[in-house]
């Protein structure tokens, strides 16, 4: 059997990843971790007023994801982030080197409808564009896999499920 890995859903604002990242954990049989309760009151402000986060705002928030995601080695667990840009996802591994990402994607158009009846998130619409233009999708030796959006959340973790089955294995050496 292999050892579960800890996996980070990622992906722009919208995408679902507070929705598919419990019942991707409910189906790994792992605990979930909400990523925005990792952020410190002044970035959920900040985004709430509709500015986006920069870096500096970033590190202590993936520095605090990184940490649980660390304790979790060898026990598995998921645990939903934005991870945008590629030196966003080597922070997280370098802190829990056998973290796995989940890149939730989807098409633009699609996302927005969706986040357009979210109610009671601080981020608002407004910030897609920001988010898309920051995004670095997942590089071929980042370990990972791509998902697509669309359909019902049971669809969409399915094939979260089958696009991690077919992974190798990823454990640090």
């Amino acid at each position: 059997m292999r050892t579960p890995h800890v996996v980070v859903v990622m992906g722009v604002a919208g995408t679902g990843k507070t929705t598919i990242g419990p019942l991707l954990a409910a189906r790994l049989g792992v605990p979930y971790a909400e990523g925005d309760d990792f952020h410190p009151p002044a970035n959920i402000a900040k985004m709430s007023a509709g500015h986006p986060l920069d870096d500096a705002d970033r590190w202590p928030w993936l520095d605090a994801i990184g940490s649980w995601a660390h304790g979790r080695e060898g026990l598995g667990g998921v645990v939903s982030s934005s991870a945008l840009k590629r030196s966003y996802r080597d922070r997280l591994r370098a802190a829990a080197p056998g973290v796995v990402f989940v890149h939730l994607t989807g098409d633009r158009k699609l996302i927005e409808d969706r986040m357009s009846h979210r109610q009671g998130h601080f981020m608002p619409t407004a910030l897609l564009d920001s988010q898309f233009a920051t995004l670095e999708p997942l590089a071929a030796d980042e370990p990972g896999v791509a998902v697509d959006v669309s359909g019902t959340p049971e669809e969409i973790t399915a094939r979260a499920v089958r696009a991690l089955d077919a992974l190798p294995d990823l454990t640090p050496r």
